[in-house]
């Protein structure tokens, strides 16, 4: 679950951020901070629905790409200019490609960035409009949002760092779910629907 705070002040350097992410994770292991469009996020420790959705994800891109790593920890420095930090739920690149790049990796080689919506009050802000214009933003080729509150897979692709990602495909949970290149896989999506609750 992610909880936003409010609007911080411009001001807000991205490194006061990253000094406030480090002590932050250092009291409580259990909390990762984001810093998209100028507000700090708090994202906690998910559901065993959410994990599961995440490691079935990982266990699908292992078997149709075995050169690939689904990386469910790794921060990434997003919008223009590197001013934000996202953590998405996944993030997809080549076998050892965060390797030596620290909490915070240049978006550079990232094939696919992943997000699964959590039940909270901000879910449509973060997941559906804030990460979706901060990837495309970083040139991200694909976003794959599943939402658990719409029963639908959303494909995101065609970055435009200005206008966002240019083509968004819906699928509802149960069907077949094609990611472009440069993922090249396809999902059956129909297992998914026994981890929403």
């Amino acid at each position: 679950m992610t909880v936003m705070a409010e609007r911080t002040s411009s001001q807000m350097s991205v490194d006061v951020f990253d000094r406030i992410s480090e002590f932050a994770e250092r009291v409580d292991d259990t909390v990762r901070l984001e810093f998209i469009d100028g507000r700090i996020g708090v994202k906690k420790v998910t559901n065993g629905d959410h994990g599961s959705i995440i490691m079935w994800l990982i266990r699908q891109c292992m078997r149709a790409r075995p050169e690939l790593d689904l990386n469910p920890t790794q921060g990434l420095k997003v919008e223009a200019y590197r001013r934000g930090r996202a953590r998405p739920d996944g993030a997809l690149a080549p076998v050892g490609h965060f390797a030596g790049q620290g909490d915070w990796a240049e978006t550079r080689g990232v094939l696919m960035v992943v997000e699964v919506t959590s039940y909270d009050s901000d879910t449509h802000n973060r997941d559906r409009v804030e990460k979706p214009r901060a990837y495309a933003e970083a040139g991200i080729p694909v976003y794959l949002l599943i939402d658990r509150d719409n029963l639908s897979t959303l494909v995101h692709s065609n970055p435009d760092p200005e206008d966002g990602y240019r083509d968004i495909h819906v699928v509802k949970l149960g069907g077949k779910v094609t990611l472009p290149d440069p993922v090249g896989i396809e999902l059956d999506t129909e297992e998914l629907k026994q981890y929403i609750g």
